[in-house]
């Protein structure tokens, strides 16, 4: 039975396929939130929708699509959100508080903490988390970038076991159900590989920021941090219930662990890789099916400028990715090192930091 769970809201969802916010889904949506929650269970919201409730609340005005005017459309829109968010979950006895979120709040390990510290406090208390990226001040550099894949890093700070991206798609299809009347729902899906990612397509309705290929991202992520995800179309009859239930609606992706901790949630959820190893085939068998450490002998490039303690990403050679994890030298030590047997790193390099490049413990495998 699930305890805690993750609620994703797309755009599209929320404003029914229009131009403004669907007060009526809203609340629908609220309802079915607020059913869980009184029934026991901890909800957290992800909503998009500050873009559209400023485009809406200043009547649609004809800026040029930058970066700016996202950020006054969201500054404007994030309270409209949010107040609309307040009204509809208190028909239905709920308090709810606001979490605002940049990629800078989960990469410093500080910040993560604080963030997972916020989230606990609300969750404790019996306030539902409204979750959102602080687009008003968010820049490219520090956006996590879609709301998919925020809702997936919210769901490992928040330790969830369940993560729901709603979306404007039944869920994934063995064909683009837009150009292919014969498309199939795939009903359940155990392994991300470049088929099923061939499979996804870009954002429908112009109106949100992802597509199936980040929900598939946002998969990947909460189903390797210990949660079932499921994506599946918010426009279905009691969707959120239903999921919870275990009723087989949309795509589910199961879990692939137990729920991680602290520190490992923190590789997977926190800093984007500085840089990549790319790892011979001996190297890539031992980590992924042997537990063992990286060690510099089985390196074969070193991608990227990296200092000591940065999170990498490790590749085989044929640029799939092997698992995420904390480096033990820095890119230059590294490229001197890569190759070479574990006795031999201080005669290279005039001091060792110890025989491993990635130890096991501070690594997160991204394989089936």
């Amino acid at each position: 039975m699930y305890k805690r769970i993750v609620v994703k809201l797309g755009t599209s969802v929320l404003t029914n396929g229009g131009r403004q916010l669907n007060q009526a889904r809203m609340v629908d949506l609220a309802r079915q939130c607020a059913t869980l929650y009184h029934a026991g269970y901890d909800m957290v919201v992800c909503s998009s929708g500050a873009v559209a409730a400023g485009r809406a609340y200043l009547e649609f005005p004809a800026l040029p699509p930058t970066i700016l005017s996202k950020q006054l459309f969201a500054a404007v829109g994030q309270p409209q959100l949010m107040r609309m968010w307040e009204r509809f979950f208190d028909i239905y006895g709920v308090r709810v508080g606001q979490i605002l979120v940049t990629r800078v709040d989960v990469e410093n390990r500080q910040r993560y903490l604080n963030a997972r510290d916020a989230l606990t406090a609300l969750l404790e208390h019996r306030i539902v988390p409204i979750v959102n990226e602080n687009d008003a001040v968010a820049t490219e550099e520090i956006r996590v970038g879609d709301n998919d894949n925020l809702s997936a890093l919210v769901a490992t700070l928040a330790s969830a076991d369940l993560l729901i991206l709603l979306t404007d798609q039944p869920g994934l299809f063995t064909a683009d159900p837009r150009r292919d009347p014969g498309a199939q729902l795939i009903p359940e899906v155990r392994k991300i590989d470049d088929t099923l990612k061939a499979l996804a397509g870009g954002s429908v309705s112009g109106l949100g920021t992802g597509g199936m290929m980040t929900k598939l991202q946002a998969a990947n992520i909460g189903r390797h941090a210990g949660a079932d995800v499921v994506i599946a179309a918010g426009s279905e009859t009691d969707v959120i219930l239903r999921v919870v239930a275990g009723e087989s609606v949309g795509t589910r992706f199961p879990a692939l662990v137990s729920r991680l901790e602290s520190r490992k949630a923190w590789i997977l959820a926190g800093p984007k890789p500085a840089g990549r190893l790319v790892v011979d085939q001996g190297a890539a068998n031992a980590i992924c099916h042997h537990g063992r450490s990286l060690l510099p002998a089985g390196v074969r490039r070193v991608e990227g400028d990296f200092l000591r303690g940065d999170t990498v990403l490790i590749v085989d050679e044929g640029d799939h990715e092997l698992a995420r994890g904390i480096v033990g030298y820095t890119s230059n030590d590294l490229r001197a090192i890569a190759g070479c047997h574990s006795a031999e790193i201080e005669a290279r390099l005039g001091y060792t930091y110890g025989d491993v490049a990635v130890h096991r413990n501070d690594l997160i495998l991204l394989t089936d």
